[in-house]
């Protein structure tokens, strides 16, 4: 996927920065408090800008480097390829879960959205995030 899949004056300006809406994706990531979660769109919507696919596609690309486990799919689902790598960190932040049924595939417990889900509005000042001025950090998911 390339650059057309974010947000309009979401590119890079040079080859080495990331992209501006990526930063501001990533800054949101940081702010989610140990054991909550977002949902892609909740990312999004916090933003004012984008949608899940976009910000799941910054996760992707860009998502290594911060506590990507707590941005989520808005049904649960632990994430495809790191669901035991996620599971493992929700169980140390202590992020509500649902313990999966039998029928389950893999019977791998979901995210108990209703309990872990934060709105962003704890101590947190506006919806810009907050400025960095490393932007160094590792791409994509583990």
């Amino acid at each position: 996927m390339s650059e057309q899949s974010l947000p309009d004056g979401a590119g890079p300006e040079n080859a080495d920065a990331l992209p501006e809406y990526a930063e501001r994706v990533l800054d949101v990531t940081e702010l989610i408090p140990p054991g909550r979660v977002m949902t892609y769109g909740d990312v999004a919507e916090y933003l004012e800008e984008g949608g899940p696919r976009q910000v799941g596609r910054v996760m992707a690309l860009y998502g290594g480097g911060v506590p990507w486990w707590r941005v989520v799919r808005a049904d649960g689902v632990l994430l495809a390829g790191h669901e035991l790598e996620a599971l493992d960190r929700y169980r140390d932040e202590g992020t509500p879960l649902k313990e999966a049924g039998r029928a389950a595939e893999g019977h791998l417990p979901r995210l108990d959205l209703k309990r872990a889900r934060w709105d962003g509005g704890t101590g947190v000042q506006g919806h810009g995030g907050r400025a960095r001025e490393d932007g160094g950090r590792a791409q994509g998911h583990t």
